[in-house]
């Protein structure tokens, strides 16, 4: 029986270290993402709800509030950071409970799919809003 390189020195095997790494960049960015998204939300929620009424709020109200770009990069940053820290829990959730196989690996192209897809059409409609003249 032949005897690997590391266990010849007394050090055990160990695989790549590529998809350690990225799930440890995975884990860290769901900590750091909700931390962010606590403040973004709540601030989305006074402004939504507290300090304007919800019968106020119509397209008048989203025109005249993105008309500074200040706005429409708080809004995509919520967008994103919301999306992809959703997303991202959802990928650790197939990856811990659905066999590996077929069925995992389409689950994880959906998921990644439905991030870009998701992104895309959120990032176009904040980009490309006209404010009336």
């Amino acid at each position: 029986m032949a005897v690997s390189p590391a266990l010849s020195q007394g050090r055990p095997y160990r695989a790549q270290a590529v998809r350690p790494a990225m799930e440890f960049y995975s884990w860290y960015f769901l900590r750091v993402s909700g931390l962010l998204l606590i403040f973004l939300a709540l601030g989305h929620f006074l402004i939504m709800h507290a300090f304007n009424s919800i019968l106020d709020v119509d397209y008048h109200f989203v025109a005249q509030r993105w008309a500074l770009p200040a706005w429409r990069i708080y809004d995509w940053l919520l967008l994103v950071l919301s999306l992809l820290h959703g997303f991202n829990g959802l990928r650790v959730v197939v990856n811990e409970h659905v066999p590996a196989g077929m069925v995992r690996r389409g689950a994880q192209w959906f998921v990644a799919l439905s991030t870009i897809v998701f992104l895309a059409l959120g990032t176009y409609v904040i980009v490309a809003f006209r404010t009336p003249v």
